[in-house]
């Protein structure tokens, strides 16, 4: 018989893994497909920028008030608004819900067309990038198949919504209604996430927080269209994507037992040597179609190190402030949405060289920054909920000591 915790993670495991199967297929092609006038990449830009704007308040006070569970499921229902979006494109859909993004490659049965010498030569950092309708390779697939396959996605997220409704239990029932009981004023609440921007530590780890959001958004938005879409053809942006998603899958499961024996410290160097070698060799790689196994290479090396950031970020913040960890993600997500934001908005106005080195550069300071926050966690750690006092706020402690699972060390 499997515990509830296990039932819990693999309830929450499934439902997350359905949601973002529809949502990571209708991101990775945005800026191949919807390129006029850099409505895809626009779009994205859009829903971060909502996303900072919701970190401000929503969080604290969604679990709050609606506790974990249907916090969980109303955050699903907004994707799943995404994939309606998509129904009908345009740039009034994008404003409001989202980007419209065809599914991926293989269901699209996108029409693909010889690629001509002369327009790898634009591929990569070899050119700007930026006259996205040289590169076109592709036709985009009738209407009536695309609001097929969106309608797919849409019945796998209205399923992972399901999912999570149906099994995951409320295990925060009783907190959720003694604070509708004595609410907080929502000053206060939206105030939470800026309050604890008064902890240095949380300011030093910015631009650790703010390059995921940079590094996903550039093997997402630019990796794809200039050196994938360019020399191979849309087609291929699928099975590039699913090489990114395989490496990450198995490297979040490998790097989370391996972090108790080496820890965050040297996983983190391993993250930022391997994106560093990859932005260097991006800056002088030609694509070519005669060099395919090396179009996976790239997203293998950046999946495993996308699984280090993601894994080991999301570790520390909860380490580093375990009484406040509504506000404290809440500015993780906050933080690394505007660096999502900012990636997107400029990738229609620079060139992808300067891309790479504004990434190099967002790279090189969390190299700087994060080991500050990590020397002196070693030298003065947190103490965990358990051996904290709050003198005013006993009887809540003990209830949320209940539902401790582990504690990691550093």
């Amino acid at each position: 018989m499997i515990s509830r915790n296990f039932k819990n993670v693999l309830v929450v495991s499934i439902g997350f893994l359905s949601l973002f199967t529809a949502y990571g297929g209708l991101q990775s092609l945005q800026s191949s497909l919807n390129a006029e006038q850099g409505m895809g990449v626009a779009s994205l830009s859009v829903i971060y920028a909502s996303i900072i704007i919701s970190s401000m308040f929503l969080p604290p006070l969604m679990i709050k008030n609606l506790g974990c569970k249907w916090t969980i499921v109303a955050g699903m229902a907004c994707y799943v608004s995404y994939s309606f979006g998509n129904l009908y494109p345009g740039w009034s859909q994008t404003l409001t819900l989202g980007p419209c993004s065809p599914p991926r490659n293989a269901l699209l049965c996108i029409v693909t067309a010889a690629i001509p010498e002369e327009q790898l030569v634009t591929c990569g950092a070899a050119d700007c990038g930026l006259d996205i309708s040289v590169n076109s390779t592709s036709t985009r697939p009738a209407q009536e198949l695309v609001w097929t396959l969106v309608g797919s996605y849409i019945g796998v997220g209205v399923l992972a919504m399901l999912i999570v409704a149906v099994f995951l239990d409320n295990i925060d029932r009783e907190q959720s209604s003694h604070f509708r009981g004595n609410r907080e004023p929502f000053c206060q609440t939206f105030l939470a996430t800026f309050r604890l921007l008064k902890d240095w530590r949380l300011v030093t780890l910015i631009p650790l927080t703010m390059y995921s959001g940079f590094e996903q958004s550039f093997l997402s938005g630019e990796y794809t269209k200039n050196y994938v879409t360019c020399a191979l053809g849309i087609h291929y942006v699928g099975y590039v994507m699913m090489c990114f998603g395989a490496a990450n899958s198995l490297c979040s499961f490998l790097f989370g037992r391996l972090a108790r024996h080496t820890g965050r410290a040297a996983l983190f160097f391993l993250a930022a040597l391997a994106n560093f070698a990859c932005i260097m060799a991006l800056l002088f790689w030609r694509p070519h179609p005669d060099e395919l196994p090396v179009f996976f290479v790239f997203p293998a090396l950046w999946g495993m190190a996308d699984a280090i950031w993601q894994t080991q970020t999301n570790s520390l913040y909860g380490i580093l402030f375990p009484r406040h960890k509504e506000a404290a993600f809440a500015n993780y997500r906050m933080w690394e949405s505007l660096g999502f934001v900012i990636a997107f908005a400029y990738s229609t106005f620079i060139c992808l060289e300067y891309k790479l080195y504004i990434l190099l550069s967002v790279l090189l300071l969390t190299v700087v920054t994060y080991p500050v926050v990590e020397y002196y966690e070693y030298k003065n750690p947190t103490p965990p909920i358990q051996e904290g006092a709050y003198t005013s706020h006993k009887e809540t402690t003990q209830i949320y000591d209940k539902h401790i699972i582990s504690q990691t060390e550093i």
